[in-house]
């Protein structure tokens, strides 16, 4: 089966974040975390794990290593497993293991809302909730992205608390993600497992969530979502 439509394919798109009150980020797209002092968030390391891997993540690897010593005992110790199988595989076969798993497969979706409602009009009207979080926390969205990818969510909560209040009320979402990437025996899921271990465990109305939820899988009906166009990737941020 394949993976939810999206606007444009991993390759090819601009990440980031920016405010709009200037948050001193780097450029949309830029795929590395700012260099040593101060404390780099788990969110926003995690935000640049998880994007297409290109050359720059490559050769941040050791920026990135640094970065991830900062997180809490668990989260850590995810970053570092997923850290050390990048730095022992080819870039062709970890972009190759990209696509096949966040391209191809319904159960690794990198977008939160696809979870509980597939491509259905459901979906357009949840993602008006992280539209509005970003605009009330005053960014500017301008990237091709839906507002509920993973990766731009991170790096909103590496930069507000809006953002992890996202990441929050998603967190059965996040454990449906990181069932599937277990599932698909994906080294991915460490980066996800360090995302939910700064978050607070699930919930018993979750839990029950995430068992009708991945029995069922996704939606499948399909829809025009083009009433709700992607925003605009946050600028990159501590």
């Amino acid at each position: 089966m394949s993976a939810p439509d999206k606007k444009a394919k991993p390759s090819g798109a601009r990440r980031g974040v920016r405010a709009s009150r200037g948050s001193g980020g780097v450029p949309p797209g830029k795929q590395s975390v700012p260099p040593g002092g101060n404390r780099v968030s788990p969110y926003k390391v995690a935000s640049v794990l998880l994007q297409y891997p290109t050359a720059t993540l490559f050769d941040g690897l050791g920026q990135l290593a640094e970065a991830a010593s900062g997180a809490s005992g668990r989260s850590q110790k995810s970053f570092g497993g997923f850290l050390e199988w990048l730095s022992r595989t080819s870039p062709e076969t970890v972009a190759r293991h990209y696509v096949e798993t966040f391209d191809l497969r319904r159960r690794c979706a990198l977008y939160l809302t696809y979870y509980r409602y597939g491509d259905t009009r459901k979906r357009g009207m949840a993602m008006l909730t992280f539209t509005a979080a970003y605009r009330v926390a005053g960014f500017e969205l301008t990237s091709t992205e839906l507002p509920d990818y993973l990766p731009l969510v991170l790096d909103f909560a590496a930069l507000h608390p809006r953002g992890e209040e996202l990441l929050r009320s998603h967190r059965a979402e996040l454990e449906l993600l990181l069932r599937g990437l277990r599932d698909a025996s994906s080294p991915y899921a460490d980066v996800v497992e360090a995302v939910c271990a700064e978050l607070p465990a699930l919930r018993r109305p979750d839990q029950a969530l995430v068992r009708r939820l991945w029995e069922s899988g996704p939606p499948a009906e399909e829809v025009g979502l083009e009433p709700f166009a992607p925003p605009e990737y946050l600028e990159a941020s501590r």
